[in-house]
């Protein structure tokens, strides 16, 4: 009981006038909003070294595909300043990412001061593994599922011989849409533990619940894949792989975060 009255007395403590709570929220909005600012313009005067840098598994992808061929990867843009506002949207995407700690650390110093102290120290393992989650999204896209799709889009190509020649020449804001489009789309989607553990957490669901409905969670996964990919059957496929990997992980990680019947025992005897 005293550890209850010491939290109670720790968030009467910390309660302020509504004003202040307005003030506090415009100042977290002006700190966020001043990071996603500085990070834009670093992105958009390397925008090009960066757009060159994701052409990366593009090329490795042509390489395989066209081992003997001297066919060079070519993208090109048809509108005067298509590659401008590429340059653009590249420099807000990559604002938003490398912001992302600063956003979510604006978000938890908002929050916090609500919280009671073994309610901060739950929180603080899961605020540690999403960015790093949506980090082995990003990699996942880049490393595995971009070489595939465009290696598979560039099997598709009629080279050589004697007949027509049809060769894949890329625009530079389509080749933009479909990396931010995975990027998100996995980003996102590598989340599904954190979000299943925190509610394992609060016990509004369990292990044994997990399990039970693992046919149903087979078809969100699959509705899911098909609305946020792009209209093609193999990054859907990957992606709902990868979520359907995820909740046999998140399984395990409900098992342990999960309040156990000791646990409850003892909270409902108090």
């Amino acid at each position: 009981m005293a550890d209850l009255d010491d939290d109670i007395d720790e968030v009467e403590a910390s309660r302020a006038p509504l004003l202040s709570h307005l003030e506090e929220l415009r100042t977290r909005l002006i700190w966020s909003l001043l990071a996603v600012a500085v990070m834009f313009v670093v992105c958009f005067i390397y925008a090009e070294w960066i757009y060159n840098v994701l052409l990366v598994p593009f090329e490795e992808a042509a390489r395989t595909v066209r081992p003997d061929s001297e066919l060079t990867l070519q993208l090109i843009f048809t509108a005067p300043l298509e590659f401008f506002f590429v340059k653009l949207k590249l420099a807000l995407f990559g604002a938003i990412v490398l912001a992302f700690p600063m956003l979510a650390y604006q978000v938890w110093a908002f929050v916090s001061p609500g919280l009671y102290k073994n309610e901060r120290l739950a929180f603080t393992p899961f605020l540690v593994a999403s960015p790093v989650l949506f980090g082995a999204g990003l990699a996942f896209v880049y490393f595995v599922i971009l070489p595939f799709v465009m290696g598979f889009a560039l099997g598709q190509e009629q080279v050589g011989g004697d007949g027509p020649q049809i060769q894949l020449l890329t625009r530079v804001s389509e080749y933009l849409n479909l990396v931010t489009t995975l990027a998100l789309a996995f980003g996102i989607s590598f989340q599904l533990p954190v979000l299943l553990s925190l509610l394992g957490k609060v016990g509004i669901l369990t292990s044994a619940d997990l399990i039970k409905f693992w046919k149903f969670a087979l078809i969100g996964i699959a509705t899911f894949a098909a609305f946020v990919t792009p209209p093609d059957p193999i990054s859907q496929l990957f992606l709902g792989g990868a979520m359907f990997g995820l909740y046999g992980l998140s399984i395990l990680a409900v098992k342990l975060v999960e309040p156990k019947d000791e646990d409850q025992d003892a909270v409902s005897s108090s």
